[in-house]
């Protein structure tokens, strides 16, 4: 007898054998696209334990992730704590947009944000900000606890500029 040689695609493609080409493409985008969402899934998740260690006191969190862009619901206690749930997230490397579906129990004012630039530290901002350079402990106080140092901001990091009465 002896060893034959065929050409295995072929026969898939005649006899209905196998995975066609688009079938085997369609099954790997499918495993890509499910990693995916097992990612978001386990980021989203990493991400509600972050708050809850950070003690951020919320009612039914919910983080959905989509690709760069995440959503959150659930009942703050108040307007600082549902900004410090916006900042925990958006300041995910990854997430580019964050969609704020929460609801505020105790409402106050709300905080303006600012993103930090090279060269800036705090008092820089408060500064500009206040017009006080002494007051970077309100914002370093604000930006607790995803702040543990007022020397330690980055640029690109997004931080919570609380409205003070004069």
């Amino acid at each position: 007898m002896g060893l034959f040689s065929f050409i295995k695609n072929a026969g898939a493609k005649v006899f209905g054998i196998g995975k066609t080409d688009a079938e085997e493409e369609a099954e790997k985008t499918a495993e890509v696209l499910a990693k995916i969402a097992t990612a978001n899934k386990v980021a989203a998740n990493n991400m509600s334990e972050t708050i809850n260690d950070l003690g951020l006191e919320i009612q039914n969190l919910s983080i959905i992730i989509d690709s760069e862009n995440a959503t959150v619901s659930g009942l703050a206690l108040d307007q600082a704590t549902k900004e410090k749930i916006i900042l925990v997230i958006g300041n995910t490397e990854g997430i580019a947009t964050v969609d704020d579906q929460m609801e505020v129990e105790n409402i106050t004012p709300e905080a303006r944000f600012y993103t930090v630039e090279k060269g800036d530290y705090l008092s820089k901002i408060a500064k500009n900000m206040y017009g006080d350079a002494m007051k970077y402990p309100i914002i370093f106080e604000a930006n607790k606890p995803m702040l543990t140092d007022p020397d330690k901001i980055y640029p690109g990091q997004v931080l919570r500029i609380p409205h003070i009465e004069e």
